[in-house]
């Protein structure tokens, strides 16, 4: 895996290229460009739709009508909230989980309604609506302005024969008096000064769409997946199966212990004093050694038992 830029590993031949080279061309800077590109308009339909729905929702208080105009509004920022985690997850490789569902306490719509309203998650996605808007245009603007400026006059070599051909100059004004007189980049060592320009800016591309995207990333993640708080629960949930796993092992492996340990060897230690009483009359040197014997059994059982 290409750790530094790009989720697939390079060839053999692009790997021996720098980083910094590979950068403007790497599948990743393009996804992430395209990200950019894609949020402004979805931007401008969830800020329309979440301003609309909310300002009458807001409007309609003062009737029965304006509560289910807000949890229709929520619900709508929550499937826009859906739509920003698949695209953040296809573009930006940033996986969000999905928040809990809106549980309702008893059945019913207006129980229904209450619980969307009451829910953190709902007002998280709207404000997501709201403030992603404005952050969305300016990365927009800046991004296709910046890349535009960039390969353009890196390129500039290229395609500077449109000026005096289409527009009757002979390339980019630098400066003019409006009079005809000005500075233009039509010489070999200022298209070469534009181009080298040029190559910077594309070289510093990719980082600078990464930096944009670096806030996207920031607020899909703080206000589209779950809480901090259902985090923990989600999180407490799992050790506390772990725990409860971990114990059950224990116990089992406690019981068999029991049973293939310390149990088998106080039956056979009974079975052996037993023997040893009968003998005791007949054979009290047998019955000696026996007891010696069961005593030492005795004792390998307590520590089995300690150790358990």
């Amino acid at each position: 895996m290409d750790t530094a830029y790009g989720p697939h590993s390079p060839s053999p031949a692009a790997s021996r290229v720098p980083m910094a080279l590979r950068a403007p061309f790497a599948g990743r800077t393009w996804r992430e460009f395209l990200y950019l590109l894609l949020s402004l308009p979805v931007a401008c339909v969830m800020f329309s739709y979440a301003v609309t729905m909310i300002s009458v929702g807001a409007g309609l208080l003062i009737t029965f009508l304006g509560i289910p105009v807000l949890a229709a509004g929520l619900i709508g920022c929550r499937g826009f909230g859906n739509l920003e985690r698949v695209r953040a997850r296809a573009l930006l490789d940033l996986d969000v989980e999905h928040p809990a569902p809106v549980r309702a306490a008893k059945p019913g719509v207006m129980s229904w309604v209450c619980a969307v309203l009451k829910s953190g998650v709902s007002w998280r996605h709207l404000l997501y609506s709201i403030l992603h808007f404005p952050w969305a245009a300016f990365a927009f603007v800046f991004a296709v302005t910046f890349w535009t400026v960039a390969w353009s006059l890196f390129l500039y070599p290229l395609w500077q024969w449109t000026f005096p051909a289409y527009l009757d100059q002979p390339g980019i004004q630098l400066w003019g008096n409006g009079r005809g007189d000005g500075l233009y980049l039509d010489s070999p060592t200022g298209m070469a000064t534009a181009s080298g320009l040029g190559l910077l800016l594309v070289l510093a591309g990719p980082w600078v769409i990464r930096g944009l995207t670096h806030v996207d990333r920031v607020l899909v993640h703080g206000l589209l997946g779950p809480s901090l708080l259902a985090t923990r629960v989600s999180e407490l949930e799992t050790d506390r199966g772990v725990v409860v796993d971990t114990a059950a092992a224990d116990l089992r492996r406690i019981e068999r212990d029991l049973h293939d340990g310390a149990q088998a060897r106080l039956v056979s230690l009974a079975m052996d004093l037993g023997l040893a009483k009968e003998k005791l009359a007949q054979d009290p040197e047998a019955a000696a050694k026996m007891v010696g014997e069961a005593h030492g059994e005795v004792k390998i059982a307590l520590q089995e038992l300690r150790d358990l």
